[in-house]
């Protein structure tokens, strides 16, 4: 089994001779980590956990810590991880607790991205994707083929259900329909120009005043963005920024914020 000289690893550890252990990994007892494993570096396991075959885990993950539940004593309490998962940067999953079941689990063929954060006593099936900094309060169920979008909250004991796609900065609070297609309406807005930080930076009143003028088209004139950017441009507004902001709106391929 090829170990860097650098990881430290358990005694009580159960390392399969096919799996890989990086550069600056720290491996707990209890750990048992399957056949073709990777753990690339700087990965921080401890147990009771059971990893399975053909996982990759990318650097600064944690697994099998405790969780944070001020209700949690110590209390022996497992983590299990199946087969073919990605696993990537900063990820952190907990163990169980005693009040859900004394188990956090991943079945096989996940992807969970960069900053995701799996809580203790979570059941996530097969073939999910949880995006870029997903949070998953304790106890949520993420049933197979399931996608959460970056930087989505699912509030502890929710349920999101087989094959549903949720959108990326939705915050889930009940339990998500399968086959669905989910996400909390957002909308940003425009307000109007920069004026403090473009003051600071040396940009001529006139100009910020032009700018104001051509937001103020564009927001409350109750014209369309092509009649808008035409006024603008028949005005005349000063400054080689109003011009930028006209190049920008018309070069768009997915529409701006009014």
């Amino acid at each position: 089994m090829p170990v860097h000289p650098t990881a430290v690893v358990h005694a009580g550890a159960r390392i399969d001779g096919a799996a890989e252990i990086g550069p600056y990994c720290v491996i707990g007892d209890e750990v048992e980590i399957g056949a073709g494993t990777r753990l690339l570096a700087h990965l921080y396991m401890e147990g009771p956990t059971w990893i399975g075959r053909d996982n990759i885990f990318y650097p600064f993950s944690t697994v099998g810590v405790a969780s944070q539940d001020l209700k949690y004593q110590g209390e022996r309490a497992e983590t299990r991880i199946g087969d073919g998962n990605k696993i990537r940067e900063f990820v952190t999953i907990h163990r169980g607790t005693k009040g859900g079941g004394a188990l956090t689990s991943l079945a096989d063929s996940n992807l969970v991205m960069a900053y995701a954060h799996v809580a203790h006593d979570c059941r996530i099936g097969s073939h999910c994707i949880l995006a870029n900094g997903v949070t998953l309060g304790g106890h949520v169920v993420i049933e197979d083929h399931a996608v959460v979008g970056a930087f989505s909250g699912v509030h502890q004991f929710c349920r999101v259900g087989a094959h549903a796609m949720v959108g990326g900065y939705s915050v889930i609070t009940r339990d998500v329909l399968p086959y669905s297609l989910t996400a909390v309406e957002r909308e940003a807005r425009l307000f109007g120009p920069n004026k403090v930080g473009l003051k600071r930076r040396g940009v001529p009143a006139e100009t910020i005043q032009g700018l104001q003028r051509a937001f103020r088209l564009l927001r409350e004139s109750g014209l369309n963005t092509s009649q808008a950017l035409e006024r603008i441009e028949a005005e005349g507004e000063p400054g080689e920024e109003v011009s930028l902001l006209v190049r920008f709106i018309r070069s768009s391929q997915r529409g701006i914020i009014r």
